[in-house]
């Protein structure tokens, strides 16, 4: 586009330092145009990534700047205040998932956006994980016959680290807890896959002293197509090494290990620098379609978290579909509201 979206980010820790303004810069349909932290070593880091982009100190300001639309990358019990101050001031807006702390709120959130005629989207970036583009297409080839069961796992081994990535320090209303951080991106992907929930049964625990919100997290969904998904986040888990295993009625799907691009991003890595090597995964990571003893290697689809931003771009400027409806975040979180009251209750939620 001739004309690039111009966005100001809010928020430089590491989801703004490495999952957003990399992206944003590296997309030629988008320009950053401004980061809104008050932080002095996150403004010096700023300076040193992204020479020029303004730092502010304020929505308005940012709006000042010539943003058009923000990505909203606070914390996650800020969201809703940033994201309906944002739509307050005419800008669109990325939000960092979850939209929300419950559903109720969100809803209400993407009300306010319709009604001001303003476009809402959720940063769902996992949708364009490797591992899950390849899913997507070996599910499209029938291979597997009727899927019967989904299991799906983001594990980590972070015994000692209460507060790392998932903010497991912060109280659930707070955002804290990995039901609202990798329990997220993992009923984004089942509902992605295979449609709406009927029934949702879960299992919260706090395992590491000094964490206020979960840390070891199961959810059973029973969607409304028959498949059951069983889904897992967890902080202390000694084997880190699954991913998915899909069951079909003519073989399953097996993956291990996490999609590259984050710890690209983390490491200085964009789009920009790495062109068409970008989102590649090495051969020994592939999965394998499985039959019994048989073992058939499938080449891994390259990842995506580039395309996102421009997708949202062709939604700013020609009316294209935004890459996550913001209703499915809606739905996301009326399965995570589920997930919570059966975990506390020690019960079967309907929906």
């Amino acid at each position: 586009m001739s004309d690039p979206v111009r966005i100001g980010l809010v928020g430089y820790g590491l989801g703004g330092r490495a999952f957003h303004a990399p992206l944003i810069a590296s997309a030629p349909e988008c320009a950053l145009v401004g980061v809104l932290t008050r932080d002095a070593d996150r403004r010096t880091q700023l300076a040193e990534d992204h020479p020029g982009v303004a730092a502010v100190d304020s929505l308005q300001a940012l709006k000042d700047v010539g943003a058009e639309a923000v990505a909203v990358s606070s914390t996650t019990g800020t969201h809703t205040e940033v994201t309906e101050a944002a739509l307050e001031l005419g800008l669109h807006v990325v939000c960092d998932k979850p939209l929300a702390v419950d559903a109720a709120t969100a809803e209400a959130t993407v009300a306010k956006a319709e009604a001001a005629g303003l476009l809402l989207t959720t940063y769902q970036n996992r949708r364009w994980d490797s591992d899950f583009l390849t899913l997507r297409e070996v599910l499209a080839s029938g291979k597997l016959g009727e899927i019967f069961r989904f299991e799906s796992r983001f594990e980590r081994w972070a015994p000692g680290q209460p507060r790392v990535w998932w903010r497991s320090g912060l109280p659930p209303e707070e955002g804290g807890g990995v039901r609202l951080d990798l329990g997220t991106h993992l009923v984004d992907q089942a509902l992605v896959l295979f449609g709406p929930v009927t029934s949702v049964y879960a299992e919260s625990f706090i395992r590491r002293p000094g964490a206020a919100a979960e840390d070891d997290l199961a959810i059973l969904l029973t969607h409304a197509d028959g498949v059951v998904s069983h889904l897992y986040a967890n902080t202390t888990s000694g084997d880190i090494s699954r991913r998915f295993r899909v069951l079909g009625r003519e073989g399953a799907y097996v993956v291990g290990g996490v999609d590259g691009q984050e710890d690209a991003l983390r490491s200085g890595r964009t789009p920009a620098s790495e062109g068409d090597a970008w989102g590649i995964e090495p051969v020994e990571t592939w999965g394998h379609i499985v039959r019994g003893i048989e073992r058939e290697v499938v080449a891994t689809e390259r990842g995506r978290w580039d395309t996102f931003y421009p997708a949202f771009a062709a939604a700013v400027r020609a009316g294209s579909p935004l890459p996550v409806d913001p209703r499915e975040a809606v739905a996301v979180l009326r399965v995570l509201d589920a997930a919570a009251t059966s975990a506390r209750e020690h019960a079967v939620v309907p929906l």
